[in-house]
């Protein structure tokens, strides 16, 4: 599906222009998208419009990095969307030249739509030119990322105000799957935010004071996102090393109590092996009441043990 907006010389906003009118017709600047194209479609990029061969590759081909490059008569722009569901990124490709702005993309992006409705709603503010249409279009794109974000901020610190020794390996599990998102962004994000600042620096581009405030506001949501990305990715890494710090501290505990049962009944199994041996000549295996002191004596023993432990403050150490 193609669909047009142009801005004629009257400063008259026109849409769903025809793309032979397009080239017949001298319009301030027009902006043609392809969405989801057939392949007949596809072949416009090079019999109508007759973009370089290397750009339409890469427009047809996708799995790009976001990045820009320079041709004799428009520039070319690979920018990536984020999908919510699955946080994948959506490739867009556009097409920048004197008076024009063609956006080439595979999947239905809500970004463009909301850039489009935002012509529809203000047509005055676009007689300024075609590359408020392309500010349009990429600010959309990276304000989507910021609800994403946000959401997962949101349940990094859900996890940190329930982790407790009860729900750690349930956090674990939260955790890395919430770092494995965070390193989906970071391969959209950064280069975005790399691509803008090429974009500021472009003297090919040739924007004006007020177009590089614009495209500078962009670059500033950017180094934003990236910011909130590597704090969530700290937040990730303390939340690990406080889970691991929990089960460290389980095991310690674990081996406190072990070490102490064990501690109690090493007395007493040398007394009971003591006894257990097979000697003729043991004077105590005769006397009436020997049985219950030997029990006696291992009483008095293992609670002497717990005693001592708890006035180290072992048993304490171990409640705590």
């Amino acid at each position: 599906m193609i669909q047009t907006i142009a801005l004629s010389k009257d400063n008259e906003l026109l849409f769903d222009v025809p793309l032979t009118a397009i080239k017949e017709q001298n319009f301030q600047w027009y902006w043609v998208d392809f969405e989801q194209p057939t392949k007949e479609e596809e072949q416009l990029l090079n019999s109508f419009f007759q973009f370089h061969a290397l750009a339409i590759e890469d427009s047809l081909y996708r799995l790009q990095r976001p990045k820009m490059d320079y041709y004799e008569d428009f520039t070319f722009f690979v920018l990536h969307s984020i999908c919510h569901e699955n946080l994948k990124p959506e490739e867009l490709t556009m097409f920048i030249g004197t008076n024009f702005v063609v956006t080439f993309h595979y999947t239905k992006l809500r970004e463009l739509e909301m850039a489009r409705d935002r012509i529809i709603q203000n047509p005055r503010k676009w007689t300024q030119g075609h590359m408020f249409v392309a500010y349009q279009i990429i600010d959309k794109i990276v304000d989507d990322y910021f609800p994403i974000l946000y959401k997962i901020e949101d349940n990094l610190n859900e996890i940190e105000d329930t982790l407790s020794p009860t729900t750690v390996h349930l956090s674990m599990d939260s955790v890395f799957a919430v770092r494995t998102d965070l390193l989906r962004l970071r391969r959209t994000i950064t280069p975005m935010r790399e691509l803008l600042y090429r974009m500021l620096a472009s003297e090919k581009l040739g924007f004006s004071t007020n177009e590089r405030a614009y495209f500078g506001d962009i670059h500033d949501h950017l180094v934003r996102l990236a910011e909130i990305l590597e704090s969530n990715r700290e937040l990730t890494a303390d939340i690990r090393d406080s889970q691991l710090s929990i089960n460290s501290n389980q095991m310690n505990r674990i081996m406190m109590t072990l070490t102490i049962i064990s501690s109690v009944f090493i007395p007493l199994t040398f007394i009971a092996g003591l006894y257990g041996m097979n000697f003729v000549f043991m004077p105590e295996l005769q006397w009436r009441y020997g049985y219950l002191v030997v029990l006696v004596v291992m009483l008095v023993i293992g609670v002497s043990m717990l005693l001592w432990f708890k006035k180290k403050g072992w048993l304490q150490l171990y409640k705590s």
